[in-house]
């Protein structure tokens, strides 16, 4: 095809459409459109087309991609018009191709030739390097393994033979005390000066041996931890286990012998070699066997037979303060050698393995009582007394961190788990909660007559039962003869719960005061047949507890948790605050109770009031001129209440307070009876008026004025004048100015007539 031809036939209508409409400038390409996008090595055309859809539609797109290729296609046909020579010459260039490709095979094919041949050659050559170094590795590791057993052999023929070395050397007995009345780790003061230094200096050199046959040892039990499956180790273990037997019984006669004679030198190469040979239970044992346990054994009898008879065999503080003080003198020379700087006898702990679990088996099996919860006190006593001892145990520990690891063993674990604190606290709770809750029960909640109590500062006490039993039992849980330390937590919950359950008990009292529930439930029976007398005595003692409990409870408590982390203390103090702070809020409510029981028994008397109606209705009796009987009853119950003998358990400004509510409830009563006597006499004789204005007319003549010019009503009225007027001289005898109570004003002018309405003279 001629360069024309090819060129009219991508020069068509749609090439010069979309040369008008977009033009071969890239940059009138829109902005979304990234042609360089299709010459990525990733180009992914779903993901790219898929991208675009969400913000181009799908016919801009296609549109956009076929205008993309049409300028494509005319940039071809350019290229191709551009080079067409070139291009048409390509074919008549490529003359005898083949045998091009043939002559340039021929030195290809010798090069590959030799290089198979080299590779063979250098193949072969590390075959034989890989298969010499795989058998020199074999023969140096059966080399390895021969020298080991070789090494192994030489080991244990040293032992057994260092063993026979030891074995040889004499004994020497004399240092033995045959004297009665000596202890067995003292040396007879009789022996010759030179005979002792001879069998010190014998022993020294036998432990000196022994800890260098350990030092073989150690080395020896390496060498068959590395070869244990190999047959001839496998045969020598009888004489390996023998050595070690053999080891260990010398080793144990030797230390034995230094703790009898408290050879510190023959210790230590004992110590060192039983460290060596990692028998570190074998040394405890022994001491505990040798030394501990006769001691031990001597204070506490296991065997019944040596049981005191008739004594309390389950006491624990004189025998614990008995096997300290023979600590002190048997033990401390060894726990000071195992203890010393730079020693490396760290590892042993004669504390815990040797002493505590003696002490610990001989109370079990001496003293079986000891552990049982069942008697609290003496229960309360040993565990204090095991705390001092395990105390006293500790201050052999010359660092924190050996007195963590003596806290981290085995038998000091055991030892605590035999203590079952929480039986004890269930007991004590039991007991405790159990003395509130009767308290609480009981119908009798007040003092006699006349009983008044005081505490040590002179000043009131508390003056119920029920509340006197309550800071009782929060003061028994924080004792020192009940309370624990380590389940502070459950003692602290124990003294909300008591709190808890004397504000449940006030608070059931309450509501089945205002209920006015005749049932008398559990708990709240006591606020029904209770006397206003006896609401001054519970607001007291709710007020007088919350003081000695942020008070002198609060400092028993801090004195009991000493010493303990000041951010604990302050959340105890939190929670006792609180616990504190409800019961004061039942205070309010014991005022109002009291009050209301006050205003009843004053509003006893104004039910009297209602008969006045009766005296004047219907009869000629004249205007009243003095006061009802009844009006020096009104105020008599409060006078009498502030005349008793426990208004002395209410302060005077709570006196006052009280006075002037109790009133003003009265008055209020007052003020609501005479209102609703005066309206029910006007409506009665309004309704008497029209009945004989009826009358009349029937009998033809006018209503009758002249008659009874002074009607019924004003005569019920002026008597009620004349009582709250004495009403208000005996408001003025209690001290209160009934002038200046508004609810007082407004029954003055309920009764007072017209000119009299704002003249409130008594």
């Amino acid at each position: 095809m001629a360069p024309t031809e090819i060129q009219t036939a991508y020069s068509g209508p749609h090439h010069k459409s979309v040369a008008a409409l977009f033009g071969d400038d890239s940059d009138s390409q829109p902005l979304w459109f990234k042609k360089d996008a299709f010459g990525e090595p990733n180009f992914d055309t779903e993901a790219y087309i898929s991208d675009l859809r969400r913000f181009v539609p799908f016919d801009t797109l296609r549109a956009e991609l076929r205008s993309h290729q049409a300028v494509l296609k005319h940039e071809l046909v350019e290229l191709i018009n551009r080079d067409y020579t070139d291009f048409v010459n390509l074919s008549t260039k490529l003359v005898d191709v083949d045998g091009a490709v043939l002559r340039m095979r021929m030195p290809l094919n010798e090069l590959r030739g030799k290089l198979l041949t080299v590779r063979e050659s250098v193949s072969g050559s590390l075959a034989s390097l890989q298969d010499g170094l795989k058998r020199r590795a074999e023969a140096s590791a059966s080399r390895e393994i021969l020298e080991l057993l070789l090494d192994t052999s030489h080991v244990v023929s040293k032992v057994e033979k260092l063993l026979v070395e030891l074995q040889s050397m004499p004994e020497d007995d004399t240092h033995i005390s045959d004297e009665p009345g000596k202890s067995d780790f003292q040396r007879d003061a009789k022996l010759g000066d030179e005979h002792v230094e001879h069998g010190a200096n014998l022993e020294e050199s036998r432990s000196r041996l022994l800890e260098r046959i350990a030092s073989e040892m150690n080395r020896l039990k390496f060498y068959v931890a590395r070869a244990q499956d190999l047959p001839f180790i496998q045969n020598m273990e009888r004489r390996i286990q023998n050595a070690d037997f053999s080891l260990n019984a010398s080793l144990r006669r030797s230390f034995e012998g230094g703790l009898e004679r408290r050879d510190g030198s023959v210790i230590d190469h004992c110590l060192r070699a039983y460290a060596a040979i990692d028998n570190i239970s074998g040394a405890e044992e022994a001491f505990r066997s040798a030394v501990v346990a006769p001691f031990v054994q001597q204070i506490i009898p296991t065997s019944p037979e040596k049981r005191v008879v008739g004594g309390n065999s389950d006491q624990l503080s004189e025998v614990l303060k008995e096997i300290e003080t023979r600590i002190q003198t048997d033990c401390k020379f060894l726990l000071d050698i195992s203890a010393a700087a730079n020693s490396g006898l760290h590892v042993f702990d004669f504390l815990s393995n040797s002493i505590l679990k003696e002490v610990h088996s001989a109370i079990q099996k001496g003293k079986p009582g000891a552990f049982s919860p069942g008697k609290p006190a003496e229960f309360l006593a040993n565990y204090k007394a095991s705390l001092k001892f395990l105390n006293f145990l500790e201050g052999y520990c010359q660092s924190q961190a050996a007195v963590e690891k003596f806290r981290s063993q085995s038998a000091y674990f055991e030892f605590m788990k035999q203590w079952n604190l929480g039986v004890y606290y269930t007991l004590r709770l039991q007991e405790i909660a159990g003395a509130l809750d009767i308290a609480v029960t009981t119908t009798v909640t007040t003092p006699a007559q006349g009983v008044v109590n005081y505490d040590e500062d002179g000043s009131l006490g508390l003056a119920l039962h029920p509340s006197s039993v309550l800071w009782d039992c929060l003061q028994r849980c924080w004792q020192e003869d009940v309370f624990i330390k380590a389940v502070s937590d459950k003692f602290l919950k124990l003294t909300l719960q008591l709190l808890s359950r004397y504000s449940t008990w006030l608070s059931a009292g309450l509501v089945a005061r205002r209920a006015g529930n005749t049932e008398k439930p559990a708990g709240g029976n006591f606020a029904l047949v209770a006397t206003p007398e006896d609401f001054i005595l519970v607001g007291h003692d709710v007020k007088l507890l919350a003081q000695k409990i942020k008070g002198p409870h609060l400092q028993h408590v801090e004195a009991a948790l000493t010493p303990s982390a000041p951010e604990v203390f302050a959340l105890v103090k939190q929670s006792i605050f609180q616990a504190a702070d409800l019961l004061l809020e039942l205070v309010p409510a014991l005022t109002d109770v009291l009050t209301e029981a006050l205003a009843d028994k004053c509003a006893e008397a104004l039910k009297q009031a209602k008969g006045i109606t009766a005296t004047f209705r219907m009869t000629n009796k004249p205007l009243p001129t003095r006061h009802s009987p009844y009006v020096s009853s009104i105020l008599q119950p409060l006078k009498a209440f502030l005349e008793g003998e426990r208004i002395i358990y209410l302060a005077q400004d709570a006196q006052e307070e009280l006075l002037g509510t109790v009133v003003e409830k009265i008055t209020t009563r007052y003020n609501d009876q005479a209102r609703d006597i005066i309206n029910t006499a006007r409506k009665t004789e309004s309704t008497l008026q029209r009945f004989r204005q009826g009358a009349a007319r029937q009998r033809g003549g006018g209503a009758d004025t002249s008659e009874n010019s002074i009607s019924d009503t004003d005569k019920i009225c002026a008597q009620l004048f004349l009582d709250v007027q004495e009403y208000g001289r005996r408001l003025s005898a209690l001290g209160i100015s009934a002038a200046d109570l508004p609810v007082y004003v407004s029954l003055w002018q309920c009764v007072a007539t017209v000119d009299r309405q704002n003249d409130i003279r008594f």
